[in-house]
């Protein structure tokens, strides 16, 4: 039996946990009829299943005979590819020439005698969805892992259009916190801020335990310690499978260095090269004297309250700590503090 379970980001591993109600709030929204939700944007930290969830999307709409999905990359002239992928879709192929859209001068290869071509790429994308919507059909669009770049706000500039125009397009957007709060807080771009956002928490731990159970063959108490060791982190969760289905005797305790070296060398050293002087004060601080208290590590800190708001909604913003708890901040991936004090060692 081939290892279940990945090492990989952004790709779809064979076990997972899957996220029901959050994928079935994209689905019903996308849906409805009248239209209840056309954009929506999933964020979360490195390695929280954000690609999966988009990726789980796309797949069940795609098994729909009226959606097209287009993804695009947030990485290049994404109006362009809108408009070249739409008209290389084969099954609108006949949609077009029906509604006769001359696309012969961007080399798409459809050309209608008589008819003028089209020479910009908005106007393309226009008549070709204008076409799209009068054959019943929908558009999903995604875009994995978004950045505030160039791309990204003329494509979102243009999809404003599109959407107030009323065609047949919907946006899936996947992007780290941070990230996503630059891109939102856009002046030109304040309809994303107002856009729904998936945001990726922790994972069941009682669904962890149960899928360690059933491909580790572990009992109750062992899958139990194994889901504690990962918070719920999602990537986490494949790590330390994999290692553990790798081990001759499928025993967590023997693979839990080269566990916390992974987490460590592809999560927690880019985080931690992130971070501000003060933000590293401040977890170093947390995890030095063991305190979670806002009082106390204002106090150990010499931060004012103020200022201290800032950081902490920072610091919570890239995934590292929780503040739900009222007047308390904890930390939210599996040996962090072991990784910090790492770093308070050999400083």
């Amino acid at each position: 039996m081939n290892n279940p379970f990945s090492l990989s980001f952004g790709t779809k591993p064979i076990e997972l946990i899957e996220r029901p109600l959050q994928t079935a709030e994209i689905l019903d929204s996308f849906r409805s009829d009248p239209i209840n939700q056309r954009t929506y944007m999933i964020t979360g930290i490195r390695g929280s299943g954000k690609t999966v969830l988009l990726t789980e999307v796309s797949s069940i709409l795609k098994e729909f005979e009226k959606w097209t999905v287009i993804p695009l990359s947030p990485e290049a002239d994404m109006i362009h590819a809108l408009a070249a992928k739409l008209s290389n879709t084969r099954k609108f192929y006949e949609v077009f020439r029906d509604a006769k859209i001359n696309l012969s001068v961007f080399g798409f290869g459809l050309e209608i005698d008589s008819e003028p071509p089209i020479t910009d790429d908005e106007t393309a994308i226009e008549r070709m969805l204008s076409a799209v919507k009068k054959n019943g059909e929908r558009v999903l669009i995604t875009v994995d892992e978004v950045t505030n770049n160039e791309y990204i706000r003329k494509f979102a500039s243009v999809y404003q259009i599109l959407i107030r125009e009323e065609l047949p397009v919907f946006l899936l957007m996947t992007g780290l916190y941070e990230n996503v709060h630059d891109l939102q807080n856009e002046k030109s771009l304040t309809f994303l801020y107002r856009a729904p956002k998936i945001k990726l928490r922790s994972l069941n731990m009682s669904a962890i335990a149960a899928a360690y159970r059933n491909v580790l063959q572990v009992d109750l108490s062992t899958s139990a310690e194994m889901a504690k060791l990962t918070r719920g982190y999602a990537f986490a969760f494949q790590v330390l499978g994999y290692f553990t289905f790798q081990d001759p005797e499928r025993d967590y305790h023997n693979v839990l260095s080269q566990y916390r070296l992974y987490l460590d060398e592809y999560v927690y050293e880019k985080l931690w090269s992130e971070l501000s002087g003060k933000d590293r004060e401040i977890v170093k601080t947390m995890a030095q004297y063991r305190i979670d208290t806002v009082a106390e590590i204002k106090e150990y800190c010499g931060i004012k309250s103020n200022d201290f708001s800032n950081y902490r909604q920072r610091l919570i913003r890239k995934g590292i700590v929780d503040g739900s708890v009222r007047g308390h901040l904890t930390f939210t991936l599996p040996l962090f503090e072991e990784f910090i004090g790492d770093q308070i060692l050999f400083s």
